[in-house]
């Protein structure tokens, strides 16, 4: 829903606390080759955001592509993103991010995009579903997610 405005956490110092790898623990259909997305804090001179897609053909085999978007803020915890490379977001906000920032609620403006990201790949169900009913809580349509 575009019509709800989207919020942003202010918990944190941004792409510091947020870099590194994060697992997409959950997407919507549109975004399902979207796999990991890794936080680049100091990346050629500023801040990028690595995406890293895993595809398969109908043969079976399977392949990962990453591209690297530079990241610029536009905020605490917003980044407009660009690069040669680009299949992304044009825009990237932290909607939620949990104390430990082992969860986070990701999503853009525009609403063409929502992810729940993990440090790993397994566990924290219970961070997955406050993320989740942040995202709800935000105009998305959580009914749609797909859980990886």
């Amino acid at each position: 829903n575009t019509a709800q405005p989207l919020s942003v956490t202010t918990r944190g110092n941004g792409m510091q606390d947020m870099s590194g790898p994060w697992f997409i623990r959950a997407h919507f259909p549109n975004d399902g080759s979207a796999a990991m997305v890794t936080f680049l804090p100091t990346y050629q001179g500023g801040e990028a955001i690595e995406v890293r897609r895993e595809g398969c053909t109908l043969s079976g085999k399977c392949e990962a592509e990453a591209y690297v978007l530079r990241a610029d803020a536009l905020g605490q915890n917003r980044w407009r993103l660009s690069g040669d490379s680009r299949e992304g977001p044009d825009e990237l906000w932290v909607i939620w991010v949990d104390d430990g920032f082992r969860t986070a609620a990701i999503g853009a403006p525009d609403g063409r995009y929502g992810w729940i990201i993990d440090r790993r790949a397994e566990g924290g169900a219970d961070r997955l579903k406050a993320a989740a009913e942040i995202l709800a809580f935000n105009g998305y349509d959580v009914a749609r997610m797909k859980v990886k």
